[in-house]
């Protein structure tokens, strides 16, 4: 250590960059609501964490678009219009459908076996009718797949989408008839998979998308009128 290091000079920024991480990916499970406010005082008790690290790392979210300055109110999560809704959707549908394709061809029998499982548990989920368990297990069954295909650049492509997408895609658990084929796209990848159909595993991650994204547009049309 140099004379003039403290023992906390290098503590600080990782912390900031753990809560940093930590909200980030709130945001993309949709833990907060399209125009719901951030609080920093109300976030940083729910963390059990002091407010400055909370403040710097709103600030850096909205830096990156995922949430947005609100004159004298601090920090939202942005709305979608229509015409930003569909581009997202269409553009997801792109870069995930791609991204399965190349990790079905990688996948490893171990990683197919975890994504059984968490197919079997999303579907215990949305029976039991428990959102937070169905969108970790979601998360995770994405993220395997998608890494599997060994592209780090297009992964953070499709990240930063899932930051827009985060805060809307919740509102499909305010849609009862969207939970009974929630999971159903999930169970096609499987099958795909253990077919050892990389083209087909494209298919099911499209349709997953496109299925939710038409509940979830719905939505957004009736909000709009």
């Amino acid at each position: 250590m140099k004379p003039t290091d403290r023992p906390d000079d290098h503590a600080a920024p990782t912390q900031q960059d753990a809560i940093y991480a930590r909200l980030r990916q709130w945001i993309t499970v949709g833990r907060f609501l399209p125009g719901e406010r951030l609080k920093i005082r109300t976030v940083a008790a729910e963390m059990g964490v002091g407010q400055m690290p909370v403040r710097a790392a709103l600030q850096r979210l909205a830096a990156e678009g995922a949430l947005v300055n609100v004159p004298n109110a601090g920090v939202a999560v942005p709305r979608l219009s229509l015409p930003e809704f569909d581009d997202l959707l269409q553009m997801r549908m792109l870069l995930e459908g791609e991204a399965a394709e190349r990790g079905a061809a990688r996948l490893d029998a171990a990683g197919l076996q975890a994504l059984a499982a968490m197919s079997e548990r999303m579907g215990q989920a949305l029976a039991a009718g428990d959102a937070d368990a169905y969108l970790g297990d979601n998360e995770d069954f994405h993220v395997m797949l998608y890494r599997a295909a060994g592209s780090p650049l297009l992964f953070q492509l499709i990240d930063t989408l899932w930051l827009k997408a985060g805060p809307v895609s919740n509102q499909l658990f305010e849609t009862p008839e969207a939970t009974g084929v929630l999971n159903d796209a999930h169970t096609d990848v499987v099958k795909a998979l253990q077919r050892r159909d990389p083209a087909g595993v494209r298919r099911a991650v499209e349709k997953d998308i496109f299925v939710a994204g038409q509940f979830l547009r719905r939505r957004l049309q009736a909000a709009s009128r």
